[in-house]
């Protein structure tokens, strides 16, 4: 049985006992995934490993990427400052 057929026949089933029908197929992939990722994090911390990659959440995004304060970024060689 196919995972589209499983859902058909649940949803049939709840509505036959008036029961609310089930979460289509995928509906909280998204959601699964960000906490797999968190709860990986979280397991780093602890063994006192570092973490890898950007933070999950608190910065806005271009925070991440910020120089270092009174850094100026490099010119191209043959661009002349404006």
């Amino acid at each position: 049985m196919t995972l589209t057929q499983q859902f058909l026949l649940d949803a049939y089933r709840a509505a036959q006992h008036g029961e609310p029908a089930p979460p289509a197929p995928g509906t909280h992939d998204v959601r699964t995934v960000r906490e797999l990722r968190t709860y990986r994090r979280f397991r780093r911390v602890l063994r006192g490993l570092p973490l890898r990659g950007l933070p999950l959440r608190g910065l806005p995004l271009r925070t991440a990427w910020r120089r270092a304060p009174g850094s100026r970024p490099s010119r191209l060689p043959g661009r002349r400052a404006a």
